[in-house]
This record gives C-alpha cells, sequence and structure tokens, in this order.
C-alpha cells in the first residue's frame, strides 16, 4: 500500500491550541474530529516548507518559527502507513482565514484532551506538554480502535 508524508502543528497562543472541527468534508478519515493543522507533503517538499504551506492555506497564518517536536508513525488495517512531522508553533503572523476543510477555533489547552479526538493524538498531546525531548511514536489502529502505542521504543498503555 506504501506510506504517506505529512505535517501537524499545534499553533499556540494565551494558553490555547488552534484546533480545526472536521466537519465539511464528507470523505475524511478525520470526519467530526478535532485535529491540528497540516497535511500531505507535495512532492520534493521539505518538512518544513510543506508545514508552512499547509498552515497558511488551512489558517491564512504564517509561521515565524516553529519547534520539530517528534515523527509519528501511523499504522492501520485501513488507511496506508503514515509518517507524521509534529511540530508545535508559537509565532506567526497574519489574520485567520476561513478553512475549506473544517471549522478553526482557539481551544483552551485543558480542554483539547476532552473533544472528540483520536486515542493516539491524546499520547502526543500529553507528551507535547509533559517533555521537552524529541520523539518518535508509534500508534497502530485497528478501525478506530487504538492497539498498540510504543514511545522511542518502549511499549506504552492504550488505556488512555
Amino acid at each position: 500500500m506504501g506510506s504517506s508524508l505529512t505535517t501537524l502543528c499545534y499553533i499556540e497562543h494565551d494558553n490555547k491550541y488552534l484546533m480545526m472541527h472536521r466537519v465539511k468534508k464528507e470523505k475524511d478519515v478525520n470526519k467530526d474530529k478535532w485535529v491540528g493543522v497540516g497535511g500531505h507533503f507535495n512532492e520534493d517538499e521539505t518538512p518544513e516548507e510543506c508545514l508552512l504551506r499547509e498552515v497558511k492555506e488551512e489558517t491564512g497564518l504564517t509561521l515565524k518559527t516553529w519547534s520539530f517536536r517528534g515523527v509519528v508513525t501511523f499504522l492501520s488495517d485501513r488507511w496506508q502507513t503514515e509518517y507524521m512531522f509534529l511540530y508545535v508553533a508559537t509565532d506567526y503572523e497574519g489574520e485567520l482565514v476561513e478553512c475549506n476543510e473544517g471549522v478553526l477555533e482557539w481551544v483552551e489547552k485543558s480542554e483539547v484532551l476532552k473533544l472528540p479526538i483520536w486515542k493516539g493524538d491524546k499520547i502526543f498531546l500529553k507528551l507535547l506538554e509533559d517533555s521537552q525531548e524529541f520523539f518518535s511514536l508509534k500508534l497502530r489502529y485497528v478501525g478506530d480502535e487504538l492497539v498498540e502505542a510504543v514511545l522511542n521504543g518502549n511499549a506504552l498503555s492504550t488505556d488512555i
């Protein structure tokens, strides 16, 4: 099935993350879920080029600084393997625009885990908050269920 390369960014401001509620596309693996902003690499793009382009396309914002925090490998029985480059950004310019993929909303960081988000996303959101270390996270799904999580080669509990 091959694999895909993506970026995901959590833009932070006033202790809030910019989240996207994916409600606008019918055929969307993330339908009705809340996610950060990002997307698939174009041919010959670097992770940073993809990050900047996707953030600009989805939000209208131009990132000025960002931190590369980890790589997440998604395995699934339903879609091809995905390698996601995970970023956090706090410095940007521009004004938010409407996005054709979902509704953008600033959400208190303390509230994000209560939203309908993927179980694996809860793991890496906690890692972003609890640790400054760069990490490699493997998440394996069967259907919508997270069945395996491995952080830097060590198994984690999937009970979150």
